[in-house]
């Protein structure tokens, strides 16, 4: 999976930044990468809601895309940043895709990412249904065969 790129730019992203390492207090790396994955999934779900089409599963793509390609955005949220350039394929680290069971969990979820931001404490469960399941972990060369489940 070297060739191609996720694009055009801008492309909105989640890492992390400092507004996530101010929220999350745990300095250690790999738990503010996983709450970095987390908000993604999240921001995946408001996707959701917007492409009524797509299936109901939540993607999450890791790619090591260079600092310099990447500008934060607290003003939308915590750990969101614009990356300024195509992303190459060979900078792809990971994918992460829920499983079938999650589809009813997420379909809710996505439906009522609205209400829960503005304060719903129904769509709030509903997305904390939904954040109940993991993400499977999909290694690059595993991509072609997952494109093919969809």
């Amino acid at each position: 999976m070297d060739t191609g790129e996720l694009g055009p730019p801008p492309l909105t992203g989640f890492a992390v930044t400092s507004g996530l390492r101010e929220w999350y207090t745990d300095d250690d790396v790999d738990e503010l990468e996983y709450q970095a994955l987390v908000e993604a999934a999240r921001g995946s779900l408001r996707l959701l809601d917007d492409d009524r089409t797509a299936a109901r599963r939540r993607v999450v793509i890791s790619a090591e895309v260079p600092d310099s390609a990447v500008t934060p955005r607290p003003d939308l949220d915590r750990a969101v940043v614009r990356v300024g350039i195509p992303v190459p394929m060979r900078l792809v680290a990971s994918v992460h895709v829920d499983g079938p069971e999650a589809e009813p969990a997420i379909r809710a979820a996505a439906a009522a990412t609205l209400e829960a931001e503005l304060g719903s404490e129904e769509a709030k469960f509903l997305m904390d249904e939904a954040e109940g399941h993991e993400l499977l972990w999909y290694a690059t060369q595993e991509v072609p065969i997952l494109l093919e489940l969809f």
